[in-house]
């Protein structure tokens, strides 16, 4: 059943033997002595390469020998020749083939890793030189070397990079542990009060060491709060002892008020001020009242320095407005006068007054050409976007253009000034006009969205719907894996979906595909299981067995009964196949070796197939035809176990005892069909019998006539019983005639009947139609329409047509009332559709 499986391109099957002309048969010894002797040489010469690769490949290009090619595909080894050889045999020599691809799978596998080795050792040398190195890139870095199968020479070189940096990391360590123990001998030497001269040495010394340590190679891996922390510590320690030995500070005499810098000036008499007013008061409350000084006349308000800076501020503002408006800068103008509008300051000098007069109005002055010259720009806007319809431009550069139409207006408008209402609405009504095809398309793309949406969402529910209704509850495992691979296929066909529903959906489904398929997954581990245990079994398997090949068969049919069953995924499906394919080979393989000693085997068994076929031509059977027919099946079935019960015959003779075993056979299958073909007559016999039982029945409900339900009944049990089907769809239009006619339903029945003889005769002309049979010339025209009808029919896509038997049981189910003509083709259609039915 399955040696299509395991044939060479060389081997010829009995085909190729029986096209072979009978005239040739003086000629084989011939030709079959130049092919040996062909085959010798080949032979010879692969077994002469010796390692000589080009030759190997002539050699593999120009035999006609599956066994020589394989035995000198051992000597090709290089990548360029094992593409070549691998590009000539791919479609002639599976085996050589195979063998090369595996081949190139392991070079470039090989290379694979290299590189990966290549780029981890790069990027050792690259941290190696990074100033900051962490250990977390050294981590990143040893777990991507652990995976990669790298060359001894890579491996040294990676070793060496490592250890280096390894040696920086503890380098790091080392300094940073030196750092914190210096941090913290400086805190302990802030609170040293026995030996101040010592601590101080103390301090120096640690000072000097910090100094090393930020020269040091790895200085910068060093922290920067660690860093700052110990600045710190160093400076107050050194405040802590310099507070220490500093000697107390003598009492000056109030005569002689030493010398004072101008800062320590400044600050003394910064600091005396707050006691002045307070002497003051003290003064006027002791002194007598005839005594108190006159008041000085109030004088003049002054401008005070903070008055003065402020006018300053102002006059810069009105000097920067003045160089805006020397640049055309209206709108930096805008802002500084409007800055200056809101401005608190000093009273103005009258120069101060003229020019600000004159700046503000030389703002206004340009101000109003820059209107004019705006309202010009406008004009040419909407002049602009009126040609853009004109212009076939995509609708996302159309956006673009009107978009950027619209920011050059804003623009105009904090330039020039506010555009007149009647020009802004002829402007934006343009706008509008010509954003209309990209908002129609835009609003299109969002409708696809949301109905991308929608079908992801009624894709959900399906998934939903599944697991409610799980496949895998009644172990229809195939049903689940196709209704998981569609739905996974449509779900990568669907469109673009929004961003902000995507993420969700995907998640939702990825949930729902998971609940789904948990089952399936669970049985395909239990499947893969069976899988390797059927490898197993073909391993265990004695070559020399007579029956290793029946079991063989048989362990093949189970794994093609398994993978109908339930198909893994498709990788893991072809890895497993590929186990299985190279046990099978690999018994056939010792077969074909021990094939020598299984001659008189092979001789014995066709002994045994050319008794089974005389058996078969020389059976004789008795009785009537279902007797007959059991007969015939049970000879047959008795010979196909016998004949498979046999191994295998010699291969000259194969073909010879196939032929006589399949005209022995064939001679007695068609005494099973013939017998088949008069009990199908016999059955339509029945079949119109019955109908037209049935059609009678109707015909006297619809007239005036009492029905006698116990003759009716009598009649239809004295006839012949039906197949199933057409035994329950007749009796039920039979049981329904009869209960109209005993009942008050009769004449609605009757109405019934009649209303149904249209539907009878397109039903009748439809499966004339389909069956090839002809409709009389009165019935042309219907039949031509009715064509057209059934053509369409056939046409539609995903619709599968009614079968002539469906079609014919339904018709044999409508109860109608039909004359002559109708009944007459009826009739004709038994004989064509309901024998064979």
């Amino acid at each position: 059943m399955f040696e299509f499986l395991f044939r060479r391109p060389g081997d010829k099957g009995p085909e190729s033997q029986a096209g072979a002309p009978e005239g040739g048969e003086g000629a084989r010894p011939e030709g079959q002595a130049d092919a040996a002797a062909r085959r010798a040489a080949q032979v010879e010469a692969a077994r002469g390469l010796a390692g000589n690769e080009a030759a190997a490949v002539e050699l593999i290009l120009q035999s006609e020998y599956a066994d020589v090619r394989l035995a000198a595909a051992e000597h090709v080894v290089s990548q360029p020749m094992l593409e070549r050889v691998q590009q000539a045999v791919r479609n002639t020599d599976r085996r050589v083939a195979k063998l090369m691809q595996s081949r190139l799978d392991a070079i470039r596998h090989q290379q694979a890793e290299q590189r990966q080795a290549e780029l981890s050792i790069a990027t050792a040398q690259r941290l190696l030189q990074d100033e900051k190195l962490t250990p977390n890139q050294v981590a990143d870095l040893d777990r991507l070397w652990q995976v990669i199968a790298a060359p001894p020479e890579l491996a040294q070189q990676f070793d060496t990079l490592r250890a280096a940096l390894g040696a920086r990391l503890e380098a790091q360590v080392a300094l940073q542990r030196a750092v914190i123990d210096a941090l913290a001998a400086v805190r302990r030497l802030a609170g040293a009060t026995a030996d101040s001269a010592a601590a101080q040495a103390e301090l120096e010394r640690l000072a000097a060491q910090h100094g090393e340590h930020l020269a040091a190679p790895e200085h910068a891996t060093l922290p920067r709060h660690l860093l700052n922390d110990f600045e710190q510590a160093l400076a107050q320690s050194r405040a802590a002892l310099a507070a220490q030995v500093q000697p107390p500070v003598p009492a000056v005499p109030p005569a002689a008020p030493p010398a004072q810098s101008p800062v320590a000036a400044e600050a003394d008499v910064s600091a005396q001020q707050p006691a002045a007013p307070a002497a003051a008061d003290a003064l006027a409350e002791s002194a007598p009242a005839a005594e108190l000084p006159p008041r000085p006349p109030k004088e003049k308000h002054k401008a005070t320095p903070a008055d003065k800076e402020a006018n300053q501020r102002f006059m810069a503002l009105v000097d920067a407005m003045e160089a805006a408006l020397e640049q055309g800068q209206l709108h930096t103008a805008a802002e500084h006068d409007k800055t200056l509008k809101d401005s608190k300051t000093g009273r103005l000098t009258p120069q101060q007054s003229e020019r600000l007069a004159h700046v503000r109005a030389e703002f206004k002055r340009l101000s109003a050409w820059a209107r004019w010259g705006g309202n010009v720009s406008r004009e040419e806007l909407v002049h602009a976007v009126d040609e853009l319809p004109a212009q076939q431009l995509s609708m996302s550069e159309l956006a673009k253009k009107v978009s950027a139409m619209r920011e050059r207006w804003k623009a105009l408008d904090s330039v020039s000034g506010p555009a007149p209402k009647s020009l802004w609405e002829k402007f934006d009504a343009a706008c509008t006009t010509a954003y209309a095809p990209a908002a129609a398309h835009f609003k299109h793309l969002a409708d696809e969205r949301h109905g991308n949406a929608a079908k992801a969402q009624a894709m959900i529910d399906e998934v939903q719907a599944l697991i409610a209704d799980s496949p895998a509850a009644r172990e229809d495992w195939r049903a689940l894996a196709s209704a998981s691979q569609r739905l996974r296929q449509a779900w990568s066909r669907l469109g673009t979906i929004d961003r902000k529903d995507k993420k969700k959906l995907d998640g939702a489904f990825g949930r729902a595909m998971e609940t789904l398929m948990a089952p399936l997954e669970e049985q395909r581990r239990i499947e893969v299981a069976r899988r390797e245990q059927l490898i197993e079994e073909v391993y265990k398997l004695n070559p020399a067995d007579r029956h290793t090949v029946d079991t063989l068969r048989g362990l093949q049919e189970s794994w093609q009964g398994h993978a109908k069953a339930l198909p893994l995924e498709r990788k893991q499906e072809q890895a497993l196949w590929q186990k299985f394919r190279a046990a099978c080979d690999t018994i056939f393989a010792k077969r074909k070796e021990s094939a020598h000693a299984a001659d008189h085997e092979r001789k014995a068994h066709l002994h045994a197939r050319e008794a089974i076929c005389a058996q078969l031509e020389g059976a004789t059977f008795e009785g009537d035809d279902k007797q007959q027919a059991a007969a015939i099946a049970k000879a047959l079935k008795d010979a196909a176990a016998a004949w498979h019960a046999t191994g295998a015959v010699p291969r000259a003779a194969e073909q010879r005892i196939e032929q006589r075993y399949r005209a022995a056979v064939a001679g007695l299958q068609s005494q099973a069909d013939a017998i088949r073909k008069r009990a199908g007559a016999a059955q339509a016999s029945a079949m119109r019998d019955k109908l037209g039982l049935v059609q009678g029945l109707e015909a006297a409900l619809a007239g005036s006539a009492e029905i006698d339900a116990a003759a009716w009944t009598a009649r239809w049990q004295a006839l012949p019983a039906l197949p199933a089907e057409y035994e329950r769809t007749l009796r039920g239009r039979f049981d329904a005639a009869l209960k109209a006619g005993a009942g008050e339903a009769r004449a609605s029945y009757a109405a019934t009947l009649e209303a149904n003889r249209a539907r009878v005769l397109a039903e009748v002309l439809r499966l004339e139609i389909v069956a090839g049979v002809d409709s009389g010339a009165e019935f042309a025209r219907d039949r031509l329409k009715m064509q057209v009808e059934v053509l369409q029919d056939s046409l539609k896509s995903g619709h599968k047509p009614a079968s002539q038997a469906a079609r014919f049981l339904a018709l044999c189910a409508l109860p109608a009332l039909v004359d002559e003509r109708t009944a007459s083709r009826i009739e004709t259609l038994f004989r064509r559709v309901g024998a064979g039915a």
